[in-house]
């Protein structure tokens, strides 16, 4: 007998009870989000027992919901002033740089989302939970469960600056020494806070304050594509354990 997603979403929810904020399936993928204080118990789970057995992990990143869902104007209908609006930040609702979302946003702002595959089962999950406290994001590390995790949590770190508890050795992995800030945050300017160049006269390289002004990146917008209805209406997806 074929093992239907729902099967699939109830086995989920029964096992892993309290710990699954919420559970969902979407475009033939499943996404399940657990408490932070299971995240680790539950990818050893998910790991380990048979009936779920995901032994790989294929990403991991972060998250910043910062302005999740602001809109910088109203994009439901079309207007013929959409691009020069978004190149020149001259159209109505437009913010400025001074104006943009500051502080720690929403209730919650960071989350971390793995990918795991099971090869025995043919089936993927993403598995996502959100830090509990956005000024100083941290949930616990992976890497005793999945090695591979490690160097995929530096950088999540490096980058959104989330602290991964229990991890071997968490120090940044692609900025540079010294490096202020984590440059995936939202509230972190597209420029940058510096700039480089080499100075002749002190026959060095200097970091002098980002001359560029800053801009916001346009626009954010969350809306569903009525491409994706459309297509699932014509193409039904099958379950990933139909031969």
């Amino acid at each position: 007998m074929v093992e239907t997603t729902t099967s699939f979403i109830e086995r989920l929810k029964a096992r892993l009870a309290e710990r699954v904020v919420s559970v969902r399936e979407a475009l033939g993928e499943t996404t399940l989000e657990v408490t932070p204080e299971s995240w680790f118990e539950s990818a050893r789970i998910l790991r380990d027992e048979p009936d779920f057995g995901f032994e790989q992990l294929v990403d991991l990143c972060g998250v910043d919901f910062l302005g999740y869902g602001d809109d910088e104007w109203e994009t439901t209908d079309v207007s013929n002033e959409g691009f020069s609006r978004g190149v020149d930040g001259a159209g109505p609702g437009r913010f400025s740089w001074e104006n943009r979302p500051r502080g720690n946003g929403p209730e919650r702002r960071f989350s971390v989302v793995v990918h795991l595959l099971s090869v025995r089962n043919n089936r993927r999950l993403r598995l996502r939970c959100f830090a509990a406290d956005n000024s100083l994001p941290t949930v616990s590390s992976l890497v005793d469960v999945y090695p591979v995790a490690n160097w995929f949590e530096r950088e999540c770190f490096d980058l959104f600056g989330i602290l991964f508890e229990g991890h071997p050795d968490l120090r940044r992995i692609l900025t540079d020494y010294g490096f202020v800030g984590h440059p995936f945050r939202k509230d972190f300017p597209l420029t940058g806070n510096v700039e480089v160049r080499y100075d002749a006269e002190r026959q060095r390289v200097v970091y002098e304050p980002v001359s560029i002004e800053p801009r916001v990146g346009v626009p954010r917008v969350v809306r569903e594509d009525s491409r994706w209805q459309q297509a699932a209406s014509e193409h039904p997806r099958k379950d990933p354990a139909t031969p």
